[in-house]
């Protein structure tokens, strides 16, 4: 592995580490300023696009807040160039007790050591009863 692929996959498992300590300024250390986020959900063909660190960051705390119980477990990451990928099983709990656990991956590209875009695409999948 190249040290620049090395370096984008220590990246990609650091962000999920903040991801799952709830952490969005951690997360968004990772993101270049013009940081582009397609989530997986959203009325667009690309789902609902958030550009920029504040709007990036608001999206990633809406989804903390939304589930308090919240992990994304089994990550696998990968780096090619200026491209990543990360696979995930999203694991989330509301306030209502309903819950999802769905596969899903994320698509990135970096630049100059930093996220640049990350394209989210997860498992349509109906909410799970309460535990």
């Amino acid at each position: 592995m190249t040290k620049e692929n090395q370096a984008n996959v220590e990246t990609l498992s650091a962000v999920f580490d903040a991801f799952n300590r709830h952490d969005a300024d951690g997360v968004m250390m990772h993101m270049t300023d013009d940081v582009v986020f397609d989530a997986a959900g959203g009325p667009e063909v690309f789902g609902a696009r958030f550009t920029g660190q504040q709007a990036v960051g608001d999206a990633f705390r809406g989804v903390f807040a939304t589930f308090k119980e919240v992990e994304w477990a089994d990550c696998v990451h990968f780096a090619f160039g200026d491209r990543g990928i990360s696979e995930w099983v999203f694991k989330g709990t509301k306030d209502d007790g309903s819950r999802i656990e769905a596969e899903g991956v994320d698509l990135f590209t970096f630049r100059d050591g930093k996220i640049a875009s990350k394209r989210a695409f997860r498992k349509d999948r109906p909410l799970l009863g309460s535990k």
